[in-house]
């Protein structure tokens, strides 16, 4: 399990203390590495007053004596996070702004009630993540994982140590995302969890549990209709995710380990380069190459953001004279994705998006997506889960 080291001590806003009180025991699930992505942190945690304590690998455990109301964040997974529990309020900062809110948003606009301000947040990574705005901003709890922290440039130990004594604890949980060997500093072992499993943990600090297992419940459900539709192994199609870049795209994987990948594992579609070990997150690959592997279809990863424009994107490829040969785009299977830092909203969007992509014939059919849209309205009876549900826990109507 995580280790013991308290990662907050008692601040001058007192959110957090030295270990005491009940202990929660979320993200235990997650100790057991691997596994699905439904979770379950068999919390025992309360919406009342008092003190509750955290438990997360890397930060061990962390007493919180009321629910944050200032929440740093860098990637946009803990941002979802805040706004499916109901406290997307209390976000101050997210990385890729403008290209993470619009995503955000776009998924957002089928549900009713819910939206994310995100105009006007921090960016946290201009300059490279000083100290400096951590003050300035001034949170309640920094989601965002110490040991990713201390792998950049600027940071040690001693300063998640003095951040987290003179202003709030850090608490997130960054390797999970790929399984990757952490770089960063940390104490015992490294513990991995499902996208899942983190948010039940993430629901524990803003006391929203109940939210959680409501939510947890569709997914499972969307996971269970994903699983009974698909067709056989043998029948189904092969496909890469990318981000075309001039004479290049940048590839990542399908069906690996880790929360990044939780839109894509449950569908189960052949990997083009499944067999490529790529000693960063992603590898690059030409359109030789791409032709070589010849997928019959593509996801272009941050395909619904405003830097890209898929029908420039597909004018580009049938215009190359390699990428007008691609399987996928004589046959007008490139697609848009969404983002790999997806949180729980994103992602019951993001795998009925690709669920559809992949196996229209089980699914349902994909809408024409037209640039700089909402996701596409989906008839009621093709949709793979509810929105109303999902929109009336968000806004505690349910």
């Amino acid at each position: 399990m995580a280790n013991d080291r308290v990662s907050g001590t008692p601040t001058r806003r007192n959110y957090v203390k030295g270990i005491g009180g009940v202990v929660i025991a979320g993200g235990i699930a997650g100790c057991l590495g691997g596994g699905g992505d439904s979770g379950d942190p068999n919390s025992t945690g309360s919406n009342g007053d008092g003190a509750v304590t955290v438990e997360l690998s890397p930060v061990g455990e962390v007493e919180f004596e009321a629910v944050p109301e200032s929440v740093f964040t860098v990637f946009p997974q803990y941002a979802d996070m805040a706004v499916a529990l109901g406290h997307g309020e209390a976000v101050n900062s997210m990385f890729s702004t403008e290209m993470a809110g619009t995503i955000m948003n776009h998924y957002y606009e089928r549900l009713s009630g819910v939206s994310f301000e995100w105009e006007g947040l921090a960016n946290p990574w201009q300059n490279g993540l000083p100290k400096e705005r951590l003050y300035e901003l001034d949170s309640d709890v920094h989601l965002v994982d110490p040991t990713y922290v201390t792998s950049l440039e600027n940071w040690s130990q001693s300063d998640i140590d003095e951040i987290s004594d003179s202003l709030a604890p850090f608490f997130g949980n960054f390797y999970s995302g790929t399984h990757a060997e952490p770089t960063g500093e940390y104490d015992g072992e490294y513990q991995y969890y499902t996208l899942w499993e983190l948010f039940g943990t993430v629901a524990q600090v803003f006391r929203e549990e109940e939210r959680y297992e409501a939510l947890a419940s569709v997914h499972e459900d969307l996971l269970a209709t994903i699983e009974e539709g698909l067709p056989p192994e043998g029948e189904r199609p092969t496909a890469v995710r990318v981000t075309q870049s001039g004479e290049e795209f940048f590839t990542y994987h399908l069906n690996k380990p880790g929360y990044w990948l939780a839109d894509t594992r449950p569908l189960g579609a052949v990997d083009a380069f499944a067999e490529e070990d790529w000693s960063a997150l992603w590898g690059t690959v030409g359109y030789e190459a791409m032709l070589e592997a010849d997928p019959d279809v593509i996801l272009h990863l941050w395909g619904l953001g405003p830097d890209y424009d898929m029908g420039q994107v597909r004018d580009d490829l049938a215009s190359h004279p390699v990428g007008g040969q691609l399987s996928a785009v004589e046959n007008d299977r490139v697609y848009p994705a969404g983002m790999r830092y997806q949180g729980p909203i994103m992602n019951l969007f993001q795998l009925e998006m690709g669920a559809k992509q992949l196996y229209p014939d089980q699914f349902g059919e994909w809408p024409e997506y037209a640039e700089g849209e909402p996701y596409p309205e989906i008839p009621a009876e093709e949709q793979l889960f509810d929105r109303e549900r999902v929109a009336g826990i968000v806004t505690g109507e349910n």
